[in-house]
C-alpha cells in the first residue's frame, strides 16, 4: 500500500477518534468508570476476531514482543482511566483538543531525547504552530483555566499516548500490527476485569439504545479500526509523523460534540483548528 493511502486512512482514524469523545461522555452519564472500561475492552476484542480470521495469519507472540504488548496494555488502561475522569468532569471536546495537541509535541520531544533524533525546521515550526492552535481553541490566556482537574487529567493522556505511538512504531519489528492490537485488548480486558470483578457488570443490560450506540461505536470504530490503522501507519510512516495527524482531532473532536452534545463552537475554535491544519502541512513537508 502507498504511502498516500496510509494518510487516508489516518484521516479516518482520527473522524472516529473525534467521536469517540462524545460516545465516552454519553457512557459516563450512567455507569461507574470500571464497568465501562471492562466492556470496552472485552467488545473491542471481540471486534477484532473477524478481523483475524479474514487476515488468515496465525497469532504469534515471542518474547520481544510480549514486552511491547505488556508495556502498552498498561499503558492503554491508564489512558482509559484518565480519559473517562477528564471527560466525566469536563467537555469531551476538551479532552479532544488537549490530548491531541499535546500527544504530538510530546512524541516528538521523547523521541528527539531518547533516540537523539535531529528534528527539521519545519518540523519545529509544525509543533509550534500546533501548539499555538490548541491555546488558542481552549483560549488558555490564563493558566489556572488549564490547571483544573479535568485538563490534568487530559494532559496525563498526552504523555501516555506519546508512549503509546513509540512502542507501537517498534513493535512491528516483532509482532504484527494488528496482532499487536489484539493482544493488547485481550490483556486489558483481562486486568480489567480483575479491576471490576466487585462491581455489577451486567448492569449494561439495562442501559438503552443510546448508550449501546456509544458503547459499540466507542470500542470498535474508535477502537478496534481507528487504533488499528494508527499502528499499522506508525510502522509505516514513522510515529513523528502518524502522531502529527492527531492535531486534526480536536476538529473533529468539536464539531461531532456540537452535533451529539449541543456543545457551541465559536470563532476561536475555528482559528485555532485551522491552525492545526496548517500544523500538519508543515510536519509532514518533505525537507
Amino acid at each position: 500500500m502507498k504511502n498516500s493511502h496510509f494518510i487516508y486512512l489516518l484521516i479516518l482514524a482520527m473522524f472516529l477518534w473525534g467521536g469517540g469523545w462524545s460516545a465516552l461522555k454519553i457512557l459516563t452519564f450512567d455507569l461507574s468508570i470500571e464497568i465501562i472500561i471492562f466492556w470496552r475492552f472485552f467488545l473491542m476484542s471481540l471486534s477484532f476476531i473477524p478481523i483475524l480470521y479474514l487476515m488468515k495469519v496465525p497469532l504469534t507472540l515471542n518474547r520481544s514482543g510480549a514486552k511491547f504488548v505488556a508495556s502498552s496494555s498498561i499503558l492503554n488502561i491508564s489512558f482509559m482511566i484518565f480519559s473517562f475522569l477528564g471527560v466525566k468532569y469536563g467537555f469531551a471536546g476538551n479532552g479532544g483538543v488537549i490530548i491531541t495537541t499535546l500527544t504530538p509535541l510530546m512524541t516528538f520531544l521523547l523521541v528527539a531525547i531518547i533516540f537523539k533524533t535531529k528534528l527539521f525546521a519545519s518540523q519545529f515550526a509544525g509543533l509550534f504552530i500546533g501548539l499555538i492552535g490548541g491555546v488558542i481553541i481552549l483560549q488558555l490566556n490564563d493558566l489556572s483555566l488549564f490547571l483544573n482537574s479535568s485538563n490534568i487529567y487530559f494532559a496525563l493522556c498526552a504523555i501516555i499516548w506519546a508512549g503509546v505511538t513509540i512502542l507501537s512504531q517498534y513493535s512491528h519489528k516483532h509482532i504484527h500490527p494488528v496482532h499487536y492490537s489484539f493482544y493488547i485488548s485481550v490483556i486489558a480486558t483481562i486486568f480489567s476485569f480483575i479491576y471490576a470483578f466487585n462491581s455489577d457488570l451486567m448492569s449494561v443490560f439495562e442501559q438503552g439504545v443510546k448508550f449501546w450506540i456509544a458503547m459499540l461505536y466507542l470500542a470498535v470504530l474508535g477502537q478496534t479500526v481507528a487504533t488499528t490503522i494508527f499502528f499499522i501507519a506508525s510502522a509505516k510512516l514513522g510515529s513523528q509523523k502518524t502522531s502529527s495527524f492527531m492535531f486534526l482531532v480536536p476538529i473533529f473532536s468539536l464539531i461531532i460534540a456540537w452535533a451529539v452534545l449541543d456543545e457551541t463552537i465559536h470563532a476561536h475554535i475555528l482559528i485555532g483548528g485551522s491552525l492545526s491544519l496548517i500544523a500538519v502541512y508543515f510536519i509532514n513537508k518533505k525537507n
